[in-house]
């Protein structure tokens, strides 16, 4: 008796592995593939429109402040305000733009690249500001923001939509 218990035991053990291995090879080989590559969050980058944009701030009129690969942004000035960003792609054209608004800094423009936190003056932060962004989205997803004072902007925060950072 013991002996055909051990050998139920043994096919028992077997066939529980080839089941579970052939469940496995089931599977496309591209399944796992695609699933890494829904589950890597785009890419956003923040921007300080400011700097970007310069002494253009003084002329009035439309004026490119940024390349980005195939996309270029331009920048509508009025009366030393920004009215309004678009983007346009050398190949798709137009390239619709988001207005983003937020309380946070989300640019930062320091000399050596990232500055900690306990570094920085409380003067050279830009307290109680509100911050608006204007966003498209590239040809490969990712999400370019353009930053700005409020103070910059002509039509303050009219159609903008509060930004969360993910």
């Amino acid at each position: 008796m013991i002996p055909i218990t051990r050998l139920l035991v043994a096919l028992l053990a077997i066939a529980s592995l080839v089941a579970v291995d052939g469940a496995a090879l089931a599977q496309p080989k591209d399944k796992e593939h695609k699933e890494k590559k829904e589950k890597k969050v785009k890419e956003h980058k923040h921007l300080n429109g400011k700097s970007l944009v310069g002494d253009k701030i003084k002329q009035n009129g439309k004026h490119k402040f940024h390349e980005n690969g195939k996309n270029s942004a331009f920048v509508d000035v009025k009366d030393g305000k920004i009215a309004g960003v678009t983007v346009t792609n050398t190949d798709r054209g137009n390239v619709p733009v988001k207005k983003y608004k937020t309380t946070k800094k989300m640019a930062q423009a320091p000399a050596g690249g990232m500055q900690p936190v306990s570094l920085m003056l409380a003067q050279s932060q830009y307290l109680g500001s509100t911050w608006i962004g204007y966003a498209y989205y590239d040809e490969y997803g990712d999400e370019t923001i353009y930053w700005f004072e409020y103070d910059m902007i002509l039509d303050g925060d009219t159609g903008a939509i509060e930004y969360i950072p993910i």
